[in-house]
């Protein structure tokens, strides 16, 4: 039960960092309009929150068949996804996750768009390559029940937090500012900057390891 524990804690703490719901709640802001009202803001929180589930157990389910379909190794997929997790770490850390910037009009039309709700919100911005690496990196460490639970379960968790952020985002805008936001993303850039390393140096070393 512990060793179920920690997992779980290991692989929400990681997700958590990586999709930063804070963040893209900021930047689901920056792309409606002023006019925008909490009901559309909680209907657009409910359509991306399912978009980001339902790509994740796509990516859960088919991850390790196309690994074996094009032949590539657990570790070369680290190295890949732990350069992808450093770049987007950067970008978190310099401040320029920000979405560019949009006319009013353009914004209306979002709103009154339903699939903005999945794209680009909910993909890319929310579940992007950096998200979508991990997980397959995570699930092939998996081995048994277990393990493959508290995945679920984590991810379960950090996609409630992103309802949660894009549900309540403009009271988080309120008390936090736009200020708060941005030291927010910035520490979490510090944490997947981390986990990049340890995606590079783990794939890095295995990998030498078998070739040399």
């Amino acid at each position: 039960m512990t060793d179920f524990l920690n997992l779980l804690l290991q692989h929400t703490i990681t997700m958590f960092a990586i999709v930063d719901p804070l963040g893209v709640s900021a930047i689901m802001l920056s792309l409606l309009p002023q006019s925008a009202t909490k009901e559309h803001i909680d209907k657009i929180a409910w359509k991306a929150t399912m978009t980001i589930i339902v790509a994740f157990f796509v990516v859960l389910l088919t991850g390790n068949f196309l690994l074996n379909l094009f032949g590539i190794e657990i570790d070369s997929l680290k190295v890949m996804g732990g350069i992808i997790l450093l770049l987007t770490a950067i970008k978190m850390v310099q401040g320029s996750m920000e979405s560019k910037d949009q006319t009013e009009e353009e914004r209306e039309e979002a709103i009154r768009n339903d699939e903005f709700s999945v794209i680009p919100l909910g993909v890319p911005i929310t579940f992007g390559p950096g998200i979508f690496a991990t997980i397959i990196i995570l699930r092939g460490h998996s081995e048994g029940v277990t393990s493959i639970a508290a995945l679920i379960i984590a991810y379960l968790l950090v996609a409630l937090s992103v309802y949660l952020a894009f549900k309540n985002s403009i009271y988080i805008r309120h008390y936090l500012g736009i200020t708060g936001q941005k030291i927010v993303s910035r520490l979490m850039g510090l944490i997947v900057g981390a986990i990049a390393v340890q995606f590079i140096v783990g794939g890095v070393s295995v990998l030498a390891k078998h070739y040399m």
